[in-house]
């Protein structure tokens, strides 16, 4: 029989001039979650993912070392022990995507991974970030990540995340794939004209091509005063065939849920068993290269 895994991503938006003092804009935007989060708990989610730094607005918008405030320890800091409380009142596997100081000066782009009972598993940083106008320079605020692409077996099953930009390279969704896991989630925060057309693509690619769920999360509405463009929403759950199963709408703040085990069966080809180790020989008609191992 197959497990049922109820699956919810929560998508919002920031609702007020990002110019208010940051202590309010953050205490705003984590009660508005805190609401979302009992919702989802009252539709009997198991596994609930937040969207990309989810208790201020997409900062790296501009360059402005105001925001270095925002930063918090993981986990020791306070949003990740409210969650940690959330997580077991609700006992929900939460991905909470922070704004990580690791030292002083040294921060990262952060999902904190929190199992049904609040114990917390560990964490994801995100490795590829984009650096260009207009309005995405998230080189000014973080380090790329460095612990690699790491999964962690929850309650319900083993689970992955990869941040935002990560979806646009491969290799870090195949090594999800490779070491397991069988929900991934991409917490993200991008806009209409820039990433709409790739936002229907990407995702389910890659859950075809590794034979995992995924769920993607966006934020909604326009942020002030920078207004880089539409964050469009849309987030969604698809599955192992590429196919979305649920999708949320793309300008109201919404609990998107899932039962993705019940209703998506896997594909019936064994892709991951016919894998071929990758060599020089296999992935070019090049002659080999001097000093190359095979």
């Amino acid at each position: 029989m197959p497990r049922l895994v109820r699956g919810g991503l929560i998508q919002a938006s920031v609702g007020e001039e990002t110019s208010a003092p940051l202590d309010h804009l953050k205490k705003l935007l984590i009660d508005k979650h805190v609401a979302l989060i009992e919702e989802a708990a009252r539709r009997g989610v198991q596994v609930l993912c937040l969207q990309e730094l989810f208790y201020g607005p997409y900062f790296p918008a501009e360059q402005n070392p105001r925001w270095y405030a925002m930063v918090e320890r993981v986990p020791e800091g306070p949003t990740v022990s409210l969650m940690q409380a959330l997580a077991r009142k609700h006992r929900l596997v939460m991905i909470v995507p922070v704004y990580e100081e690791d030292m002083t000066g040294v921060y990262y782009n952060t999902a904190a991974v929190i199992d049904a009972d609040g114990a917390y598993l560990g964490k994801y940083r995100k490795n590829h970030l984009p650096h260009c106008a207009p309005g995405f320079w998230e080189k000014f605020y973080f380090r790329p990540g460095n612990l690699g692409y790491p999964v962690f077996r929850t309650r319900v099953g083993t689970i992955g995340v990869y941040i935002c930009y990560d979806r646009h390279s491969p290799e870090g969704a195949r090594a999800l794939g490779l070491a397991g896991a069988e929900i991934v989630f991409n917490p993200s925060a991008t806009v209409a004209g820039l990433s709409e057309y790739l936002w229907e693509l990407e995702q389910p690619a890659h859950a075809v091509a590794n034979g995992y769920f995924v769920g993607a999360i966006n934020r909604v509405g326009h942020e002030k005063p920078w207004d880089i463009g539409e964050f469009y929403g849309k987030s969604y759950f698809c599955d192992p065939c590429g196919r979305r199963i649920a999708q949320a709408s793309r300008d109201r703040d919404e609990v998107v849920v899932a039962d993705p085990t019940d209703r998506s069966p896997r594909p019936s080809w064994p892709r991951s068993s016919r894998r071929r180790p990758r060599t020089c020989r296999l992935t070019t008609l090049s002659p080999p290269r001097p000093g190359c191992p095979c």
